[in-house]
């Protein structure tokens, strides 16, 4: 990977440590008071919609500006997030809970948009297997790390010492935010001219050959993201609220994952075949839950960490392979659409999970296998737009397949 790319990388651990702890303790704060279904949901929906609006603004901040503005108002947004939950109360918990979800969405978004268009403005096709593949596993590794130490902290010094503690990875992010490479849709002296002209358009965006397949992928990719992002926290939360527990079952899944990558790394399995194992693992571990015992929920958060390092890792790459000989302007257009795309089929599912009082009934039932309906579409249509794109899967099984599956498989960082 080249030395952008690495620093892209760096600054993606610093914010998936404060992610990390979100997704965990935030919602489990949240959770604690009445364990409601609709509390969390209400609290993700406000958060991508913020998410949403964020990566808009920060893909038209990049016609201006380089990539460290983006992530320098990621951190202050983030640094108000922390303040809000050590110093706010409201009465009207709805109200807390929106207030709350905005600024964390703009975190997020705006920090989305800096890492996903930076990384398709500057990486080359063998950077982005290996950029997604080492995500993937330093992602597993803090997984591993943030939970325990997050735990620790909210023993000994309470929530308000954990928030602390992110402000101060905020601060490094802030800091770290400056030293990025100056990375923007446009060159320096086309900034002034052109910003203004530039329009993410949904024809821009998708114009390329299997741009109508990967466009129903990505339907199906945000019910599905959504519900693995919702229950496998939700699936956790019902077996225990407490913190060190919590906190060791997500170890243990961090496990799960860690022995997907070693089988990975050692079978030759076409790339579109892992996509397919990942599938199927996500789909038993959805179908495990429809049995309502403490033991099933573990058991289909354990599965469902090995299918998602296989999904994630080979579904991330082949979109950005299929954009790569786009221009800039347009691979921008894809990824503002990409993620808006992501975020409002997030939001139907968020929306049908606030009738959920529990997780049992028809109607859990039907999210389930409306889930794992499209989760099982999803490698159909990637499958098609790479024939349509003239993009093929690596396939390490042929001396070519395995040079270039050398090259674009993990890396040894």
């Amino acid at each position: 990977m080249s030395t952008d790319i690495c620093k892209l990388l760096v600054m993606n651990t610093v914010s998936s440590v404060i992610s990390i702890y979100i997704g965990i303790y935030v919602n489990l704060y949240i959770w604690e008071d009445g364990a409601r279904i609709s509390d969390v949901s209400f609290y993700n929906l406000v958060m991508f919609l913020g998410w949403g609006a964020a990566f808009w603004l920060g893909a038209k901040l990049l016609t201006r500006w380089s990539i460290r503005v983006l992530l320098a108002c990621s951190a202050l947004m983030g640094g108000i997030a922390f303040a809000y939950l050590m110093t706010v109360t409201l009465e009207n918990r709805l109200l807390w809970i929106a207030l709350l979800g905005l600024p964390v969405g703009a975190m997020f978004g705006l920090s989305s948009a800096a890492q996903n268009l930076g990384v398709s403005l500057q990486g080359r096709g063998r950077d982005f297997a290996s950029y997604f593949a080492a995500v993937s596993i330093i992602g597993q590794i803090l997984s591993f790390a943030v939970p325990i130490l997050s735990a620790g902290v909210i023993e000994w010094f309470g929530y308000g010492g954990s928030f602390a503690l992110m402000l101060i990875f905020l601060t490094g992010m802030l800091l770290f935010a400056m030293r990025m490479p100056q990375i923007g849709l446009l060159h320096a002296s086309e900034q002034k001219a052109q910003a203004g002209s530039i329009r993410f358009r949904f024809r821009a965006a998708f114009g390329f050959p299997g741009a109508k397949w990967m466009l129903l992928s990505l339907l199906a990719g945000g019910i599905f993201l959504q519900f693995q992002n919702l229950f496998t926290l939700l699936f956790t939360f019902s077996v225990t609220q407490n913190k060190l527990l919590i906190a060791l079952l997500n170890v243990a899944y961090t496990l799960a994952a860690l022995l997907g990558l070693w089988l990975y790394r050692r079978m030759a399995v076409n790339e579109s075949r892992w996509l397919w194992i990942g599938t199927l693992l996500l789909a038993a571990g959805f179908l495990i839950v429809l049995l309502p015992y403490r033991g099933t929920m573990i058991a289909s958060n354990l599965i469902t960490a090995i299918g998602m390092f296989y999904f994630s890792t080979v579904w991330s790459a082949q979109q950005f392979r299929c954009i790569q000989p786009l221009g800039p302007t347009e691979r921008a257009a894809f990824l503002v659409w990409r993620e808006t795309l992501l975020i409002l089929t997030r939001c139907l599912l968020l929306t049908l999970a606030f009738a959920l009082e529990d997780m049992h009934g028809w109607l859990f039932v039907l999210i389930v296998f409306i889930t794992i309906a499209c989760l099982l579409l999803i490698p159909v249509f990637q499958q098609r737009a790479l024939r349509a794109s003239g993009d093929e899967p690596f396939d390490p099984s042929n001396p070519a397949g395995r040079s270039q599956q050398k090259e674009d498989s993990l890396p040894g960082l």
